[in-house]
């Protein structure tokens, strides 16, 4: 039984009137006939009674019209999900995140993907750095990543999805968090808390280049793990500690106060990335939805 022999059956069943099934289906009625009887030939049953003036339903016919309408509406939801996946708004999209500062902006973006997308998913995986991030999308392990590189590879697209700046973390009780700026060579001799200086860890890099270009060394006396422990080791009044504005929008201890730098020839800007031949209509979708986020004020 084929897909137009149901369409057939369920147009005379519908109409009981052979005439006017063939005109509803846009065909000459003599096919239609052959294509009813083809289809009882291949039931081995008889699904109209028929003759010069009526045509009803037998009972084979009536036991085959709710399972005939079952078959089109499976076929039609197919032919809807292969549209609606083609045009990105089903599917699945893994997303790697880097940093307590990308927090607030996948919040966001899960909210309005569930909302106006409720077709695609979201596989959400956190990093505590960029470049871990960076390798899950090389290795293909996933799709969408956003995370601060200097250099991305070749076979890498990016584009920017939020501004950003660097500020300098310290105690509530420190000298410094009572300023509206600081400069970075008042920053000389001050005690450092560092993330870990890796390929690619760009916090660290900042900090090296911008004390070189001051003229001193920054004297770091203690690499934390992740942004949360060295803000906490900052609460601890250890030393303080170069990150960004958008930490601070993610980050709340009454402890920690956040100094925006004045030097901003080095900010750090949050970047999308993706494989250039990812084909995942659904990542297009998504992608779209990040940058429109980062654009909001």
């Amino acid at each position: 039984m084929d897909i137009e022999q149901v369409r057939a059956f369920l147009a005379v069943a519908d109409e009981l009137h052979f005439g006017r099934a063939a005109a509803r289906l846009h065909v000459a009625q003599p096919p239609l006939s052959r294509t009813i009887k083809q289809l009882e030939k291949h039931l081995s049953a008889t699904l109209f009674d028929r003759n010069t003036r009526s045509v009803k339903l037998t009972a084979a016919g009536e036991a085959l019209v709710q399972p005939a309408r079952a078959v089109l509406d499976a076929m039609r939801r197919a032919e809807n999900a292969v549209v609606s996946a083609e045009g990105g708004e089903t599917g699945l999209v893994r997303l790697a995140f880097a940093g307590v500062s990308t927090h607030q902006m996948v919040a966001r973006l899960a909210r309005v993907v569930r909302s106006q997308h409720p077709g695609i998913s979201l596989e959400l995986s956190s990093q505590n750095f960029a470049q871990p991030a960076m390798k899950k999308l090389l290795t293909g392990d996933t799709d969408l990543a956003l995370g601060r590189w200097d250099v991305v590879p070749p076979s890498v697209e990016s584009e920017i999805v939020m501004a950003d700046h660097l500020v300098v973390a310290v105690a509530d009780t420190h000298p410094l968090a009572d300023l509206r700026g600081v400069r970075i060579e008042r920053l000389a001799g001050e005690h450092f808390v560092s993330l870990p200086l890796h390929d690619g860890s760009v916090l660290p890099d900042r900090l090296r280049r911008l004390a070189d270009a001051h003229g001193f060394v920054a004297e770091v006396v203690q690499i934390a793990p992740d942004t949360q422990t060295a803000l906490a080791v900052v609460a601890a009044e250890v030393g303080c500690h170069l990150t960004l504005a958008s930490v601070a929008n993610n980050v709340t201890d009454p402890h920690v106060v956040f100094v925006p730098l004045d030097d901003t020839s080095t900010d750090v800007d949050m970047r999308a990335a993706w494989r250039r031949d990812n084909t995942n209509p659904a990542l297009r979708v998504v992608l779209r939805q990040v940058v429109g986020l980062g654009e909001q004020p």
